[in-house]
């Protein structure tokens, strides 16, 4: 039987609220959108058109293995983040809305329209620090990153949002002392590794068996990346500078007092949308 893109993309979408998918509505649409190779807009305006039946096919398999656990991201090897497209491997950590709280708060502290240079640590796909060259049209950005496939994902998307000039992706391994050729920067904004190393086998299996475990593992108790950034990297900021960490859940308190202990002041936690302490994020004072 026929089937038309709307009907096709309602069937999918009714497939992944029975299993308990959240974002059921979201995750359809862009599997049917990929499967066509159509975008947003076409496929609302070819909604009553009928799908043929190989594409319905292709469809549906994508649907089958995000029901068996692989995420949407990886199956169209893109995602948005804060505004802004991204392609997305299984090299890097797929954006999730609570990271834009990090995004927000930086964009709260520095004035758009000065010249602002940005760290961005432990970078992924890159979306905090390309997210910030888009909306801070006259900073610069380094993205630093230790894994080969991040570094390529990160500047596939350099390249996708026009930022050749202003933005560039570098190897830099967060536990280790920077390279003093790196210079000084306005702020460093860091999402590091986070989840305690004896949990990576009780996360969900879409996390466990499909994100690389180099981007979540953050050592004994999910602190090794605070420690290092906290007492290796504060010498790259200048003076005034600020560092923002996002942080996992109920790490607030901990990563605020290894910031204090290494000598940063006006330290503030902001709460992500479902409130959750999510960023912590301070100011280097002149004398530890």
């Amino acid at each position: 039987m026929a089937t038309t893109y709307n009907d096709l993309t309602l069937n999918i979408r009714r497939a992944l609220h029975e299993a308990g998918f959240p974002d059921a509505t979201l995750e359809a649409r862009e599997l049917v959108c990929f499967a066509a190779g159509k975008s947003r807009e076409e496929l609302t305006r070819d909604a009553r058109l009928y799908a043929p039946p190989a594409l319905e096919a292709y469809a549906w398999e994508l649907a089958k293995r995000h029901l068996a656990g692989e995420p949407v991201a990886y199956l169209i090897g893109e995602w948005e983040f804060y505004g802004v497209p991204l392609d997305i491997s299984r090299d890097v950590l797929i954006p999730r809305p609570d990271t834009e709280t990090l995004v927000e708060e930086v964009l709260r502290e520095l004035p758009q329209n000065e010249e602002h240079r940005i760290l961005d640590l432990c970078s992924g796909s890159g979306c905090i620090g390309i997210s910030l060259a888009c909306h801070l049209p006259a900073s610069r950005v380094v993205l630093g990153e230790i894994s080969d496939g991040a570094l390529r994902v990160c500047r596939q998307n350099i390249r996708r949002n026009g930022l050749t000039g202003r933005v560039v992706a570098l190897y830099a391994d967060a536990l280790q002392k920077p390279d003093r050729a790196l210079g000084e920067f306005t702020c460093v904004t860091c999402n590091p590794p986070y989840i305690p190393h004896g949990e990576i086998e009780t996360l969900d299996v879409s996390v466990r068996d499909y994100e690389p475990h180099l981007a979540l593992d953050g050592g004994a108790d999910g602190l090794d990346f605070y420690r290092a950034v906290c007492a290796e990297w504060k010498g790259v900021l200048a003076a005034g500078g600020r560092l923002f960490f996002e942080v996992g859940a109920g790490q607030a308190d901990a990563v605020l007092r290894l910031m204090r202990a290494q000598g940063f002041g006006d330290v503030e936690v902001a709460k992500d949308k479902n409130g959750i302490p999510r960023v912590v994020h301070g100011a280097l004072c002149d004398e530890i």
